[in-house]
């Protein structure tokens, strides 16, 4: 039995860009400290550290061995912020050091997408289960003020007099990921299906869900999807990525468009349509988050560039590449947008606050593994569906033993307009 604590301390296992997302927003998180930060470059988790330290949430420690991070008497959960492709090994280091007493753990949160396929999510989940560890699911997405205000509007007023919405749209869009290894399909597991429609999936089902009701009264029916490669596997483009992160999308390439549609059945056997669209190919003043439910008689929609702060420079104005005022910023000229607190906007304070507050309750949190396994079952059959080019019905015994196309590098752009 772990002792009741006052404060809880936190791990960081992995010191990149949502590592850097997830310090800002504990600034405003009580009853918490960065305790500790874990990456084998040890440059990159000294830089987050002494960010930590400026922004007053913690003097963690750094560590470049991750059984010595977990054996820290004052780390008491962890938050799995590293690629895609090492997680699974990260999480059995945590349950085999758990499991044999050697930490003082009591939760462990990850990042989206929980895994790269069905196989790996189930494994994850397996594993911190028989550890006995609270899990948390990092999607910040159903944690964002516009998002969680919005439902609870059309729920207590629209759906109440009028009958559930019947549709909900979901698009995340930018101009492409920070890292070389999202680029890389092998690596990652996909491209922007994987990374960017798991947000969007999870909103739309969020926002469908009766929050009168358990998460499993909506069931998903059917998935159907399509993917393209519209910009990244042409010049110039082709020959950025080439140069810039030693990718090559003539020979292994990902998809940088897709568009999902699951359509879901409650238990009175009404049916909800979830539609989700994502883009590395967007161009605007930088990452675009929309959002939109229709019901009988209400809707609601969000946009997280339509702002109330904007900036003006003229072209006079000489401003070196930024992200100052909104993340994927691909501009420094012109009318741009500002949110003044992203971390915010974007859901990730009321996140952590809410898993904070969960494990030093040791109570579950809203947002579990078993939902970032939900969500990976449903890319895998997004992929599925788009490879058969045909609605396929939602089967998770199907997606066993199941990689996409893209994530073995047999993907081809072309398929698109090909027959079945």
């Amino acid at each position: 039995m772990h002792s009741i604590l006052d404060k809880l301390g936190v791990g960081f296992i992995g010191s990149g860009f949502v590592a850097k997302f997830h310090a800002l927003a504990m600034t405003g998180v009580r009853n918490a400290e960065i305790a500790a930060i874990y990456n084998v470059r040890e440059g990159s988790a000294r830089r987050l550290a002494g960010y930590v330290e400026e922004l007053g949430i913690g003097k963690p420690k750094v560590y470049t061995d991750l059984r010595d991070m977990l054996s820290d008497r004052s780390v008491n959960a962890v938050w799995i912020l590293n690629p895609n492709f090492a997680r699974l090994d990260v999480v059995k280091v945590i349950a085999e050091e758990s499991s044999q007493g050697k930490t003082d753990l009591i939760g462990v949160c990850c990042e989206k997408p929980l895994a790269r396929n069905a196989d790996e999510a189930e494994e994850m989940v397996r594993l911190v289960e028989k550890a006995g560890l609270i899990h948390g699911y990092l999607e910040n997405q159903v944690f964002a003020p516009a998002v969680v205000r919005g439902k609870e509007a059309i729920w207590r007023y629209g759906a109440k007099y009028t009958g559930r919405p019947y549709l909900s749209r979901a698009a995340e869009e930018h101009g492409g990921p920070h890292s070389a290894w999202f680029w890389n399909p092998i690596l990652s597991g996909g491209g922007v299906l994987l990374d960017m429609t798991c947000h969007s999936l999870e909103a739309n089902r969020y926002l469908l869900i009766d929050p009168e009701k358990p998460k499993d009264s909506l069931k998903p029916i059917t998935v159907q999807s399509m993917v393209a490669s519209l910009k990244w596997g042409k010049d110039p483009y082709l020959s950025t990525l080439r140069s810039r992160y030693n990718v090559d999308y003539s020979v292994t390439p990902a998809e940088d468009y897709a568009l999902t549609t699951v359509v879901y059945e409650d238990e009175d056997g009404e049916l909800a349509l979830a539609e989700a669209r994502t883009s590395w190919s967007f161009i605007g003043p930088g990452l675009r988050l929309t959002f939109e439910v229709l019901g009988p008689e209400y809707s609601i929609t969000i946009n997280s560039l339509q702002q109330e702060l904007n900036v003006f420079f003229s072209r006079n104005v000489k401003i070196p590449p930024t992200e100052e005022f909104v993340e994927k910023q691909a501009a420094e000229q012109g009318l741009m947008p500002i949110i003044p607190n992203e971390a915010i906007t974007y859901g990730y304070q009321d996140e952590d606050r809410h898993m904070v507050e969960c494990f030093l309750k040791r109570e579950k949190p809203r947002e579990d593994w078993n939902d970032g396994l939900l969500v990976v079952r449903l890319m895998m059959a997004a992929y599925l569906s788009a490879e058969e080019g045909k609605r396929i019905r939602f089967n998770p015994e199907r997606l066993k033993g199941y990689r996409p196309q893209v994530a073995k590098g047999e993907w081809k752009p072309r398929s698109i307009v090909e027959e079945k």
